[in-house]
């Protein structure tokens, strides 16, 4: 709430020439999806190390810790997103039947988030720095995804435009709007980019995670 409160101020006056309608629900419908994305990531990212002492004692399938921290980022952003249909209702936005397409959309990213984590976790364990240049490329990514301003900001702009477009975030982004700012259908030939893309991820990702999990306790 006080991330929304100091950019709904401040950033405005930064783009006086391209107004966003809505700005402050914008805002909201924005910057709660990223935060269950980099909660996960950055959560997810030490989970095998900070559970260290389990792994040394027990033996079960060390991907359990990776869901779980999934799961509860997904079960914390359905409930936040009671505050942004609050915001939608109170700044006029309105709410309509496309939220149903809700789910879809957070799951998508929940398969996205966790085919991350399934790296990272890994090496973690391995290189312990990790965690702090995750912690730097999500801030870079941050101003990399239009959760402050508009993507029609850079269409002059050609290649920063084409990249911030391929961003998959930018494709998720783009459908929370669309259902609870816009009232529209969102993007599905995006969504099923970002999906196969999640798929892809999880598929490599749980190889490398298996190969890399032998050494875990001997390395923890």
């Amino acid at each position: 709430m006080l991330q929304v409160i100091v950019y709904w101020i401040i950033f405005p006056y930064l783009f006086r020439g391209a107004t966003i309608p809505n700005y402050l629900c914008y805002l909201v419908t924005g910057i709660i999806p990223w935060n269950f994305f980099t909660n996960v990531v950055n959560l997810g990212t030490i989970s095998i190390k900070s559970n260290a002492g389990i792994i040394k004692k027990v033996y079960f399938p060390r991907e359990v810790l990776l869901i779980s921290q999934v799961l509860s980022g997904l079960v914390n952003f359905f409930i936040s997103c009671v505050i942004i249909v609050l915001f939608c209702i109170g700044t006029g936005a309105g709410v309509s039947v496309h939220i149903l397409w809700l789910p879809l959309i957070a799951l998508i990213q929940a398969a996205f988030s966790f085919g991350i984590i399934l790296f990272l976790s890994a090496f973690e364990v391995y290189v312990q720095d990790v965690e702090y240049i995750v912690s730097f490329i999500l801030n870079m990514a941050f101003y990399g995804t239009p959760i402050l301003y508009s993507l029609e900001l850079f269409k002059s702009a050609g290649t920063l435009y084409r990249l911030v477009s391929l961003n998959p975030l930018t494709k998720i982004i783009n459908a929370y709007r669309d259902i609870f700012l816009y009232h529209v259908t969102p993007d599905l030939h995006s969504l099923l980019i970002v999906a196969i893309l999640a798929l892809i991820l999880i598929l490599i990702g749980y190889r490398v995670f298996k190969k890399l999990e032998k050494g875990f306790a001997e390395v923890l």
